[in-house]
């Protein structure tokens, strides 16, 4: 097992999303992503009552001391975050008063070589965030040259794409993290001492096929539209640029902005519904201190908004 790495498990701008979630003692929030409970530890000092959700069944162990200490002011739903809205109601939770999203892999998964996350040190090729369903191995020992290729760019935004699938198919089967990385890192051509490992977009690219991460994304975030009460506050914080483009997407519609359309095609004359979230915040990056603190918050983007009293968006038209 890896040894971890303390500024890992610091939450991401934790100062600012508590400012953003406004916490009032007595107030109910959910913590999406529980990962470390870094979050939901905090929001309970500031005396609200909060439900977290997470996907790995290994977070119960982690959350098992706050809920021994916390009693009724804490659980941790074992559920993907897609999942809130029915997780609550169970639990006749609903409405909330805030929603937090840290977005992408916990730092509890990358921590543990065994699951399979990072190249940092060798493990299996796993990388489920849920322990369920296709591994990364599977994924890349059964699909197609042209596939992998397709996800290591949309996902990883890796121009070398098609080289890299070209070298993982040839070298097939894999089963490590290490040999990925070392035919990735030959594939691109890795020079030592580099700033960025060449791996680190094919590995984070292919976590978020196996997870079906953006698909979530898009899940939760009507989830939480769905939860919050009005003057509800969501804040979500994202680490790549294809959830940031989701988050500011969604919140740009259901403020009421009109969506970014090609010229070239026909204005759409289905009414749209009232704006369930008012105008959100400006994103907020980290500061030079936390970065040189944490590293992991060096790509961050938080992005917040506050509920309006009108009723949740038709599931038919879910967040673009």
């Amino acid at each position: 097992m890896s040894r971890p790495d303390r500024a890992m498990h610091e939450p991401v701008m934790l100062d600012e999303v508590l400012e953003a979630l406004a916490i009032v003692a007595g107030e109910t929030h959910v913590d999406a992503t529980f990962g470390a409970g870094g979050y939901s530890k905090a929001m309970l000092d500031k005396g609200a009552k909060v439900y977290a959700f997470d996907r790995d069944a290994d977070a119960a162990a982690l959350a098992a001391p706050l809920a021994e200490q916390e009693g009724e002011d804490f659980e941790l739903i074992t559920a993907c975050f897609s999942r809130m809205r029915e997780g609550l109601e169970a639990r006749d939770a609903v409405p909330v008063d805030g929603v937090v999203f840290d977005i992408g892999v916990s730092s509890m998964q990358l921590d543990r070589a065994e699951r399979g996350f990072s190249f940092q040190e060798d493990g299996p090729l796993d990388m489920r965030m849920g322990q369920q369903g296709e591994s990364a191995a599977e994924f890349l020992n059964q699909a197609d040259e042209e596939m992998i290729a397709d996800v290591i760019y949309g996902y990883g935004e890796e121009p070398k794409s098609r080289r890299i699938a070209r070298a993982i198919v040839a070298a097939r089967p894999i089963e490590r993290t290490g040999e990925l990385a070392a035919i990735v890192r030959k594939a691109v051509g890795h020079k030592p001492g580099a700033r960025k490992d060449p791996a680190t977009r094919t590995f984070q690219a292919i976590r978020i096929h196996v997870n079906r991460e953006l698909d979530e994304l898009r899940d939760g975030l009507v989830a939480a539209e769905a939860v919050l009460a009005p003057g509800g506050r969501l804040a979500v914080v994202s680490f790549h640029s294809g959830e940031d483009r989701i988050v500011k997407t969604f919140l740009r519609a259901r403020s009421g902005s009109p969506p970014a359309v090609s010229r070239h095609r026909p204005e759409s004359s289905a009414p749209t519904p009232a704006p369930s979230f008012a105008k959100p915040g400006k994103p907020v990056k980290p500061s030079a201190e936390e970065v040189a603190r944490n590293p992991r918050a060096r790509s961050a983007t938080l992005r917040t908004a506050r509920r309006t009293d009108a009723a949740p968006w038709p599931t038919e038209r879910r967040a673009p």
